[in-house]
């Protein structure tokens, strides 16, 4: 009779420091993207004002508003295209590595990395190449680059059970004949192939209007669809058979989750150029600050993705003016050796 309330008693505590525990990480989740959500507002607003033209923070708003200004109309034209293609860019980036490293339960997965972003632009390359008119379903031909470049790499590194390192190999190698491919184009000597693959290469510069519609379609629909998979992407965390116990077509949903992060991936790549590593570093970061449940994962990487690959182009715009540092560059820089730096772990993540 004694031992009945101590055992209660122990419960109740119990329960109330998971629930001290539970309060603590929503509040660490709300806290971090109000940060990075005021990062992304304050670093929109300095790479708008800030370049060869320069203008005040009231100019630019007043001249957006008025369409007086002749100053903020260049900005408006040619500066805020690029602004939310680099955002979108890096949300439909990031996102994407979130579902690839779900479906194969590997830290490693990233859509530059295993060449899905090379097979996207060979196959956009060519597409524009053949069909000029059609540039606005590029992102469509850049899809079948991409699911390409997927099945490859998954075909060839599914008997190691995909591996972290075997998959970055393959990868690689997969990487490396889509490039050589799209580079080979650079040799046919003739002036139109050369400008269309100035429209693929890795640069945000000269972004228009017609781009910011296409990515913001695409690249919307992407967003919202991987929302919806979120609670599909939690249960591949867990074991296969105890996924298969819950009701989940484990295949099935790899399949269409994939096919959500090649979309998402070849829609950046068909307007951005082929970035890497954004993909690999926002889930890793994002799972130190909101947790691994893809509820609040999936959105925080949206953001986070945005706020990385804008920054990056807003240094590489700004550092060394008149001249620009391609984002593409910089994130090679910094990605390099964080994925240096996961290979060495790899054996104690996702529990390999």
């Amino acid at each position: 009779m004694i031992a009945k309330p101590s055992t209660e008693y122990s419960n109740l505590s119990s329960s109330k420091s998971e629930q001290t525990a539970y309060t603590h990480q929503n509040r660490k989740r709300l806290w971090s993207f109000i940060v990075v959500c005021a990062l992304l507002i304050g670093v929109v607003l300095y790479s708008a004002m800030t370049g060869s033209l320069k203008v005040g923070i009231w100019q630019l708003i007043q001249g957006l508003w008025t369409g007086n200004d002749n100053q903020v109309n260049v900005v408006r034209d040619l500066r805020l295209p690029r602004i939310i293609v680099a955002m979108m860019a890096g949300a439909a980036l990031a996102v994407a590595g979130v579902l690839l490293q779900a479906v194969m339960k590997n830290p490693l997965a990233d859509s530059g990395v295993i060449g899905i972003s090379s097979g996207a632009a060979l196959v956009s390359l060519i597409a524009v190449t053949l069909f000029p008119t059609l540039y606005f379903w590029m992102p469509l031909f850049s899809f079948f680059g991409g699911a390409l470049a997927c099945l490859m790499v998954y075909g060839f590194s599914w008997k190691s059970g995909l591996h972290p390192i075997r998959l970055i190999l393959i990868g690689v190698a997969v990487n490396a004949i889509f490039s050589g491919l799209g580079q080979s184009f650079n040799y046919r000597g003739s002036y139109a192939v050369t400008s269309i693959n100035q429209v693929t290469t890795s640069t945000l510069a000269m972004k228009k209007w017609v781009d910011v519609e296409i990515i913001l379609i695409y690249g919307g629909i992407g967003l919202i669809l991987a929302m919806l998979v979120y609670s599909w992407c939690n249960f591949l965390a867990l074991q296969e058979k105890t996924a298969k116990n819950l009701g989940l077509h484990v295949t099935r949903t790899r399949l269409l989750i994939s096919v959500i992060a090649v979309i998402l991936a070849a829609t950046a790549t068909a307007i951005a150029g082929v970035i890497v590593f954004i993909g690999l570093l926002i889930p890793h970061i994002a799972r130190q600050l909101v947790g691994s449940d893809h509820k609040w994962l999936i959105p925080f990487s949206a953001v986070a993705g945005a706020l990385l690959l804008l920054l990056a182009d807003t240094l590489g715009r700004t550092v060394l003016a008149p001249n620009e540092i391609p984002a593409s560059i910089i994130m090679a820089v910094i990605g390099g050796p964080f994925l240096i730096f996961l290979i060495t772990r790899s054996d104690r993540i996702y529990g390999r």
